[in-house]
């Protein structure tokens, strides 16, 4: 991603040729506005509205399913399955796309993964059983739902890492700061009107219509990715993995980059899994709680407003957390959120007695957001930034793919796990509200000690330094590094290295 200085050969035989140079400040001063450093950026990372919109209408829409069809809903397995299986489709997606945005290409990548949800949220709003059969549209709607997230799977390894290259070109000391503009504000944003728009669907169309409220809420899932699609097919590949990084044309020494970055990998994935174990749950499950507080005589609309301004809460803390990355790093920008999200939860839990009355529901919103908005602050907008600069160019697609893809497992297995926890307070409905406050901020703290201890310090220009000292690793264990980048290819199937170039002019 970042510049480099390239020497011409010498032709002195006495003269050895100068070794290649990092050069940060290369890219920063060539000619481009403001604009054509920044669209490349925004174009890969923005596609994660997707991610947030995808995940947290469902919510509102199994809600108003339940609301529609009852037992017939609620019995079959289908509540679990809709509201889950879009995770497992991610992983997939994950995993597919990763290994493409290395060994294929980051741009083209990201436009398949495009089209994919452009299709599959359309077919997801059009979901229909044979004759009308409710078993045969929840078998549909699941099915789509699962293919859709294998689209939104292709929005991390490829979008979030060619994001966080794209910010190389950025000015040094705003690139944390836009790279979670792009990505992590984006999945919030997608987050909230994922939120908004049931409530706005249900007030428009009355509860007399609600089976045109949720398929609506679904459609318009398309929106987003099309109206990013023109910009995808315009972008090219990252320069540094383009001209210097990529391993698309060798084969990729997999036992060496687990021997160098597989404990480290596994921390971050540790750390996502827990992210996402108690976000995308409590995101999933928070219009449910709603509705445990108000009234039951309160109207659909009341509870899915109420779920609008809980994630309104996302964005603050997002936004504040992107400028406090840059500040601190995002090492201890994390480390600091995530202490204070469990601590406000605990707190949460023990006053979830006089919070829960239904004349309390506003201050539940704001302690209940402010627990959400802390999240974001900390792991949520630094745990993709830590993936995406912590590996080297030629394999971070991979690398981000595995740890987005556990932190994908836990927001799966956090969906399933939440009721059983709930379901642990047994008749004791404050009990059963407090548990998965008391699980997650325990894990919170337990995933601030392992950023400490574990991760390694982020700067400016960490994705400069991790590619040279994985080329001296690689080098160090004779690898030929020259192997490398997206320009070599033609040198590499004609028989000659650059190297060996390099050699040839010296004789000559």
């Amino acid at each position: 991603m970042f510049g480099r200085k390239k020497t011409t050969p010498v032709v002195d035989g006495d003269s050895e040729p100068e070794p290649y140079v990092q050069n940060v400040d290369h890219l920063a001063s060539t000619p481009k506005t403001r604009w054509e450093r920044m669209w490349p950026a925004m174009a890969c990372g923005s596609g994660l509205f997707s991610d947030g919109y995808i995940n947290n209408v469902i919510g509102s829409v199994s809600t108003i399913l339940k609301t529609l069809y009852g037992t017939a809903y609620t019995g079959s397995g289908a509540q679990a399955n809709i509201s889950a299986i879009t995770f497992a489709g991610t992983v997939l997606g994950m995993g597919i796309f990763g290994y493409t945005s290395d060994k294929f290409s980051r741009s083209h990548s990201l436009t398949i993964s495009t089209v994919i949800l452009i299709v599959f949220a359309a077919l997801g709003a059009g979901s229909y059983g044979w004759h009308g059969n409710l078993d045969g549209m929840f078998a549909a709607l699941t099915a789509y739902r699962f293919l859709v997230g294998v689209g939104i799977g292709g929005e991390y390894p490829a979008g979030s890492v060619a994001c966080s290259e794209a910010t190389g070109e950025l000015k040094s000391g705003s690139r944390n700061r836009w790279f979670i503009i792009f990505t992590n504000v984006m999945i919030d944003a997608g987050f909230v009107v994922g939120a908004f728009i049931p409530y706005l669907m249900v007030v428009i169309f009355t509860e007399k219509h609600l089976r045109a409220a949720w398929r609506v809420s679904l459609g318009l899932g398309v929106v987003p990715p099309l109206l990013l699609l023109y910009l995808r097919m315009k972008l090219k590949e990252p320069e540094e993995f383009k001209s210097r990084e990529s391993m698309k044309n060798v084969k990729i020494p997999y036992g060496l980059v687990l021997k160098y970055y597989g404990p480290r990998l596994f921390m971050v994935s540790l750390i996502w899994f827990i992210y996402d174990f108690s976000t995308y749950s409590f995101g999933i499950y928070s219009s449910a709680i709603l509705a445990n507080i108000l009234p039951k005589t309160a109207p659909l609309s009341q509870s899915f407003g109420w779920n609008t301004v809980i994630n309104l809460f996302y964005i603050p803390g997002a936004v504040l957390g992107s400028f406090f990355s840059d500040w601190v790093g995002p090492k201890y920008a994390l480390v600091i959120g995530v202490t204070l999200q469990g601590l406000v939860g605990f707190l949460m839990a023990g006053l979830y007695g006089v919070l829960s009355r239904p004349g309390n529901v506003a201050g539940f919103a704001v302690v209940y957001g402010f627990f959400l908005s802390l999240g974001e602050f900390g792991p949520g907008d630094n745990i993709g930034l830590i993936a995406s600069k912590t590996c080297a160019t030629g394999i971070r697609g991979q690398y981000y793919a595995v740890a987005a893809a556990i932190g994908k497992v836990g927001a799966f297995v956090g969906t399933y796990v939440f009721p059983y926890i709930e379901k642990a307070g047994g008749g004791n409905t404050v009990a059963s509200a407090q548990y998965p406050f008391y699980v997650s901020s325990a894990l919170c703290i337990f995933s601030g000690l392992i950023t400490l201890f574990f991760i390694p310090n982020i700067g400016q220009d960490t994705i400069t330094s991790e590619d040279i000292k994985f080329r001296a690793y690689l080098e160090a264990n004779g690898w030929d590094t020259s192997q490398l980048g997206l320009e070599k290819v033609d040198n590499i199937e004609g028989g000659i290295s650059p190297m060996e170039q390099q050699e040839e002019v010296h004789k000559n």
